[in-house]
């Protein structure tokens, strides 16, 4: 619990001291926000007649929060790694658990903040967001969306060798998958194939579980939701923890 906690600390204290970093966490979702309800201000999807402010604003929160968990831990674990952090880290009673707890504590901090900020301005009367009173149901597909992420993170984080290719990886992951889960456009607008292969990626229940919750969907869809992020947290977090590596040559 020591290193778990002096982890913890650390994490928070580089974290809150890197300004610009800080920053674009919670700005860069809302300016995707502020684009698409400039594009998008008073209309309704043809295929639903749902106002799109109902698709687009669960679906960026969602994309915006899997995305700083990708990105947190992938930079950190890249830098810890070249720098020797995580090799002295190896060196004491540290076990692996304690260190990716210690980064999931934050990430689960930074997506709170993230979805409190973001829904606040969505329900602005310019974006008009009206939120169900199922909301609290948005709390453990986040909670679950944000653990899958991060253990995708850290399988991005323990590959990659330089910030340059982390960007490139996690960016390459996590653009297409924005589109093809339906952050960015309603699924419904899209082709039958495109709906079918976004049933293989976690961020389209990610969107679907805080869409039906912010927007009083079905809760049978959110416990489903629900199971299927446990599904891939599980899978990926398996995975991450075959793939870690203290260092480049272990």
């Amino acid at each position: 619990m020591s290193a778990y906690a002096a982890l913890t600390t650390a994490g928070y204290r580089a974290y809150t001291r890197d300004r610009t970093t800080l920053f674009f966490t919670f700005a860069f979702p809302l300016l995707f926000l502020v684009v698409f309800g400039l594009v998008f201000s008073g209309q309704d999807v043809e295929q639903s007649g749902r106002p799109y402010i109902d698709h687009i604003a669960p679906g960026v929160l969602a994309w915006g929060v899997g995305n700083a968990a990708v990105f947190g831990v992938a930079f950190v674990l890249m830098q810890w790694r070249r720098d020797d952090i995580l090799r002295l880290i190896r060196m004491t009673p540290t076990p692996l658990s304690a260190v990716i707890a210690s980064r999931y504590a934050l990430a689960l901090a930074v997506g709170a903040v993230q979805a409190v900020l973001f829904v606040a301005v969505a329900m602005l009367p310019f974006f008009g967001l009206g939120v169900a009173g199922s909301w609290p149901l948005a709390l453990p597909v986040l909670v679950l969306g944000i653990t899958a992420f991060l253990m995708l993170g850290v399988i991005v984080g323990s590959y990659a060798k330089t910030p340059e290719a982390v960007a490139a990886v996690a960016n390459c992951l996590m653009i297409p998958m924005a589109f093809l889960s339906g952050s960015f456009l309603p699924l419904d607008m899209m082709p039958d194939w495109m709906q079918t292969l976004s049933r293989a990626l976690p961020l389209r229940y990610l969107n679907d579980g805080v869409s039906a919750a912010l927007t009083g969907g079905s809760t049978g869809g959110v416990l489903l939701d629900c199971g299927v992020l446990a599904g891939f947290a599980v899978v990926l977090g398996a995975i991450a923890v075959r793939t870690f590596r203290w260092s480049d040559s272990s």
